[in-house]
């Protein structure tokens, strides 16, 4: 995106130091990324930055609204909604694609706003990476509000353990040694000193909840939640003998209601030159637009599951639970990012914390994913390189 860095990285590129790099980042966290990492980071114009700042506080605004808290509970699935929850999400992260507006100049787009953890440790690790092995100018930063690398890992790390001791604090997931993003969970573990979980590992006595770490009985008192509830739901071959409806003397590091709280049941909220028209499926004027520039998204999926992006008029008449559906005009993403074969395009996460004791969000860090398919995700970019997870260096 800034021709004067990404013209000199791009001539100056060494497939062998790339392998380096993964190789650091196997060596420091002690696991290889099951995912592709981007061969290269974004870099990003001030005045880019200045609209994403400005498009994060037009989400803020709505979702600290009050009342916000009591319209977003319709979005529990019925029998899924968790004891205990939290006033507002501890974690908080908005997805934009990065456009072109009418002038040529590149303007986000928000995807989608979500309630729940992704990269947040590994995030930190892959920064400290493209700068150890490329050349990064100093004046500019992947965090936000001057926060250090120290400054960054208290502050996660406060938020997340509140006052409890790091044994008595798990991150929970279901089989957490398959999942994809599983070094984040490495990373997590190693830097607070909490243990990973399967909900499968957990025993309940009573109201309380015990897991066995080093094979001592230790009571859990805090969750890094990392379970999603509809993905748990699919595993009716795990035995339980806590379920997440169940209430328990548990304090949560993002509360499993968040997940489908803040989501794409959010979005028809939205008025903002950084959001694009969205409507529930049961609400939205079929017949006054033109579908081809819609895409259909269900409520309720996770990793573009389900998304339609050639939605017809009858096959949105058949569906036969439309309220669980949002048609949202659709994001063009610009072909910004030059690479050694074809251009990439960009989607750019910001990546906020919410203490509990904060009135507003804070925004940390950033994730990019690089892409040159259709869509944003492993399954669109098979066999290409210069894409997948990276990070954004902002002016």
């Amino acid at each position: 995106m800034i021709t004067h860095l990404r013209t000199p990285y791009n001539a100056s590129f060494d497939q062998a130091v790339y392998q380096r790099m993964l190789d650091w980042i196997t060596k420091e966290a002690g696991i290889a990324p099951a995912f592709h990492v981007a061969e290269t980071p974004v870099f990003i114009p001030a005045y880019v930055k200045q609209r994403l700042l400005q498009a994060g506080a037009d989400v803020i605004e709505v979702v600290t609204r009050p009342g916000f808290r009591e319209f977003a509970q319709a979005a529990i699935p019925s029998g899924q909604a968790v004891p205990g929850q939290t006033q507002h999400p501890l974690f908080l992260q908005m997805d934009f694609g990065m456009c072109l507006d009418e002038a040529g100049k590149i303007i986000p787009q928000l995807v989608e706003a979500q309630g729940f953890p992704s990269l947040y440790f590994f995030q930190d690790l892959l920064a400290e990476a493209y700068r150890t092995f490329f050349d990064i100018p100093e004046s500019f930063s992947s965090r936000f509000g001057g926060l250090s690398v120290e400054d960054y890992q208290e502050l996660l790390g406060r938020t997340i353990l509140h006052g409890e001791q790091a044994e008595n604090v798990i991150l929970l997931e279901v089989e957490p040694q398959k999942q994809a993003t599983r070094i984040d969970f490495v990373v997590a573990v190693k830097r607070l000193g909490i243990a990973e979980v399967c909900i499968s590992d957990l025993k309940k006595e009573g109201r309380k909840l015990y897991y066995y770490r080093n094979g001592v009985k230790t009571q859990v008192k805090r969750i890094f939640n990392r379970v999603i509830f509809d993905e748990l739901l699919k595993r009716d071959d795990l035995e339980l003998e806590y379920h997440l409806t169940e209430e328990v003397e548990v304090g949560w590091a993002g509360h499993p209601d968040w997940f489908a709280m803040l989501s794409k049941h959010t979005m028809p909220l939205f008025d903002s030159p950084y959001v694009p028209k969205s409507y529930f499926l049961n609400q939205a004027p079929l017949e006054e637009l033109d579908l081809r520039e819609y895409v259909l998204k269900p409520l309720y999926s996770f990793a573009g599951q389900g998304v339609n992006l050639y939605p017809k008029l009858a096959d949105l008449k058949a569906i036969e639970d439309p309220k669980n559906y949002i048609l949202q005009r659709k994001v063009e993403y610009a072909p910004l990012v030059e690479t050694l074969d074809e251009p990439a395009r960009a989607e750019v996460r910001l990546m906020y914390l919410w203490p509990p004791e904060d009135p507003q969000p804070t925004l940390i860090n950033n994730l990019v994913r690089l892409s040159k398919g259709e869509m944003v995700g492993v399954r669109y970019n098979k066999g290409k390189t210069w894409v997948g997870g990276s990070i954004g260096y902002f002016e």
